[in-house]
């Protein structure tokens, strides 16, 4: 019987990538995979040619030859006999279909090997601190290899058994209906050994718990949730697996002048009714010390005063923020009666003149307005 072209079965271009050649792989072969078509002699010739076309055109090799030379290209490497044979040394499952598409499935015993895992601490730190960087101590709480087993979990003198039921692979595959599925093995918890006697210090988990003191170096300009990794820091792994990190999470405390945005710092400054007035001088609080605010005479509430070069520098480094010093007037309190007379007399010269107050004036006649036109 004369082949048919592999492109034509696996219903795909010429040109088509290895990505969708591997796609319509998958969807044939679950479609005429024998499991699911049982006592159809036509199915089961399907799947043996999809997969016969699969694996020429998934190596990079033959289905350059296939492209060249047609199947006289392709049938000497396959000693003449192609693919016929049987189907016994095809695919036994569907699972192995998983396996050969999508990587899946490790053997012997590699599944047996961890990662250990990561970890989390809460840093909590100043503004002080992150603006000009720390070096801080923390003690932190994880899982270490155990000295008395050295992570083998066995007590001293014996050593664990491959897990009869499973082989070592960790894994047991278990049949439902045509689908075949692997999952831990019952026995040994997916390890692929089981431990005879196991360790009084770890009790056969090969890790105990401990606390230990790291020194974590915080850059300047760090702010809240960024992450700080230490390497190697986190979980011991399991069966000599690599050693998870810790991730040190930043959080800033509240500030009780300073607020933070980016890089950029923000205050109130109050000052009183008379600074507002006339204008004058006042010392305004940065990071790193004191500096002279001047202000301008006539100055209202939410006026804003921007110190150059006096926020926080980018943790990548850069020119530092400002400083936003918003000033908001005070008014009096606690007044004296003579004081109260004062304000008085100084409320009464305000009132010859509207220019004093040009906001409550235009805001009054504003007002005026308003209700006129309601009546109108």
């Amino acid at each position: 019987m004369e082949k048919r072209d592999y492109y034509q079965v696996l219903n795909v271009q010429k040109n088509a990538s290895g990505e969708e050649i591997k796609k319509s792989y998958r969807r044939l072969a679950m479609k005429y995979h024998p499991d699911r078509n049982p006592d159809n002699k036509q199915a089961e010739d399907n799947f043996k040619e999809v997969k016969e076309a699969y694996e020429i055109l998934s190596d990079a090799q033959k289905r350059a030859a296939y492209d060249q030379f047609g199947h006289a290209g392709i049938d000497a490497s396959m000693g003449g006999g192609g693919f016929g044979g049987g189907f016994g040394g095809g695919f036994g499952d569907i699972g192995d279909i998983f396996e050969s598409v999508f990587g899946g499935g490790t053997r012997g015993g590699s599944q047996n090997v961890y990662r250990g895992n990561d970890l989390r601490y809460d840093l909590g730190l100043s503004l002080e601190e992150v603006a000009g960087g720390t070096e801080v101590k923390i003690r932190v709480p994880t899982q270490v290899t155990c000295d008395t087993c050295h992570g083998s979990g066995a007590k001293p003198g014996s050593s664990p058994k491959m897990c009869p039921h499973c082989g070592g692979h960790g894994q047991v595959r278990m049949t439902r209906g045509f689908f075949s599925v692997q999952q831990a093995c019952p026995s040994c918890r997916g390890t692929g050994k089981i431990i005879p006697a196991p360790c009084p210090q770890c009790h056969s988990s090969g890790r105990v718990q401990e606390h230990k003191t790291l020194s974590v170096k915080v850059p300047p300009g760090v702010d809240s949730g960024d992450r700080i990794r230490l390497s190697g820091e986190g979980e011991a792994g399991v069966n000599g697996g690599p050693t998870g990190d810790l991730y040190v999470q930043v959080n800033v405390r509240p500030h009780p002048i300073f607020t933070r945005e980016n890089n950029h710092l923000f205050c109130e400054v109050p000052i009183s009714l008379v600074s507002a007035a006339l204008g004058g001088e006042l010392e305004a609080p940065t990071l790193n010390g004191r500096v002279v605010l001047k202000i301008p005479p006539e100055t209202q509430t939410g006026k804003q005063f921007r110190i150059r070069g006096k926020g926080v520098k980018p943790v990548r480094g850069g020119l530092a923020g400002d400083l936003h010093c918003r000033v908001v007037v005070e008014t009096p309190v606690n007044l004296t009666p003579q004081q109260k007379e004062l304000l008085r007399e100084f409320e009464k010269s305000m009132h010859k003149s509207k220019r004093h107050s040009p906001k409550q004036s235009s805001w009054l006649d504003g007002v005026k307005k308003f209700f006129e036109d309601m009546k109108n």
